[in-house]
């Protein structure tokens, strides 16, 4: 690739917003979801038990079970006797199971979203893959596709295998746990919301029934909960999951809209079941209070050092070129001019001297412009493929060139051919003084 650098930024430093407050958790990350753009992170690649932010795995992979046709929200399933025994023990939340009836997707998924249960979540694993050993390759399989960089899944619900006695999945270890990042946890979020939005109708519910009992939502941050958890409440919140078990300590993978932009949060592994939301509030205090979303460049925007290429074999020498699309990205306040576009023209189309050959058509793709932060500090995206949608725009030809007609190409080489012999012999003679 060919590259050119045109850096546009403020004549003197602006003040960095500061960031939240020192976040108690073993790790955090806080990410835009529209663009996956990173905006703050805290040992992110620290691979941690998820607890019950696994069920999010879970989740994905039943929604699209559904959306394949493999089952439906009105299929039915009996609970097996794994299962049951997990729902009977007072040590897991659950819902209290009955043997030999039968239940719908629908209340498994409920029970599962909204009240973290153990037994529905292996019900709907066992429906799916027959065993939950066959659904933790799903998981795993799923994991990879997603580029998940830190990941382990070794059951549907986040326990410790050890939690489950003789019946661990098949195919794991009796000592098992399952391990994400805070970012693999923020990218299987992502993807959750991203491809299956409906989610959010059942992670923003806050008290449902299941046979005759009163289902709360371990998401306190849901607006307008029930007595005295309504003081954790915050707006925009609908979402996602809450996790907890004596080795990942209070977890929690968050999300929240407000003025259409979407954050995801993670924290893991904070000390007690309040403070994973109080943390929590402080990132997305911090994401919709310090950003936003600006236009970078317009479409149509030229590189002043590079506005044109040199073209050969056509009837005009050079060719203007642009950006075919607006730039906007989701940047701290004030800081818009802390960006640079930096141009990479498209090698395979220019011959060996740089040039474009005619004919060219006005709108002919030549390359990208990449934009660039030259602040103090910034954390990136979730993927590649996200940073190359957001932060990477086409550069096009601005008008039509034609091809010169014989006459004038004859012409031009002719003339070209009488300049190189008069270069030669110039230079022949300069050397001989």
């Amino acid at each position: 690739m060919m590259t050119v650098v045109f850096v546009s930024f403020l004549p003197e430093p602006m003040n960095v917003n500061a960031e939240p407050a020192d976040i108690q958790a073993e790790s955090a990350i806080l990410v835009d979801f529209e663009t996956g753009k990173i905006l703050y992170e805290k040992n992110a690649d620290v691979a941690l038990p998820p607890a019950s932010m696994t069920k999010m795995m879970t989740e994905y992979l039943v929604l699209e079970a559904i959306k394949e046709g493999q089952i439906s929200w009105d299929t039915t399933t009996e609970i097996s006797d794994y299962a049951y025994d997990i729902s009977a023990n007072d040590n897991f939340s659950g819902v209290g199971l009955r043997k030999d009836h039968p239940y719908t997707v629908r209340e498994l998924y409920d029970a599962m979203a909204i009240y973290s249960d153990n037994a529905t979540t292996i019900a709907l694993a066992e429906l799916i893959a027959g065993s939950e050993g066959e659904f933790v390759k799903m998981m795993n399989e799923k994991a990879e596709e997603m580029g998940l960089p830190d990941y382990q899944f070794v059951n549907s619900t986040g326990l410790s295998n050890r939690d489950l006695g003789d019946d661990y999945p098949e195919g794991t270890d009796p000592n098992d746990d399952n391990l994400l990042s805070a970012r693999s946890a923020a990218i299987l979020a992502y993807h959750l919301v991203k491809d299956f939005p409906e989610i959010l109708e059942h992670s923003s519910v806050k008290q449902k029934e299941f046979e005759g009992e009163m289902m709360t939502n371990w998401n306190w941050m849901l607006p307008d909960m029930p007595g005295y958890l309504a003081q954790y409440g915050y707006e925009g919140v609908d979402g996602l999951k809450t996790g907890y078990t004596d080795l990942a300590g209070y977890c929690f993978t968050g999300t929240a809209e407000r003025s259409n932009q979407r954050l995801i949060s993670v924290v893991m592994k904070t000390e007690s079941i309040e403070s994973r939301f109080l943390e929590t509030q402080k990132l997305l205090d911090y994401g919709f209070s310090q950003f936003e979303k600006a236009e970078i460049f317009p479409a149509g925007y030229q590189v002043e050092e590079q506005a044109v290429i040199p073209v050969t074999k056509g009837k005009e020498d050079e060719v203007e070129i642009e950006t075919k699309e607006p730039v906007e990205l989701m940047i701290k306040i004030g800081e818009q001019d802390q960006y640079q576009g930096v141009i990479e023209l498209d090698e395979e189309m220019l011959t060996e001297k740089g040039e474009l050959a005619a004919p060219i058509e006005k709108g002919t793709q030549v390359g990208v412009m990449k934009i660039h932060y030259t602040g103090q500090e910034e954390y990136g995206y979730l993927s590649e493929d996200l940073e190359k949608q957001a932060a990477m725009v086409p550069v096009i030809t601005k008008d039509d060139v034609e091809k010169a007609n014989w006459f004038v190409l004859l012409f031009r080489t002719i003339g070209e051919f009488f300049a190189d012999i008069f270069s030669s012999i110039t230079n022949a003679i300069k050397s001989l003084f």
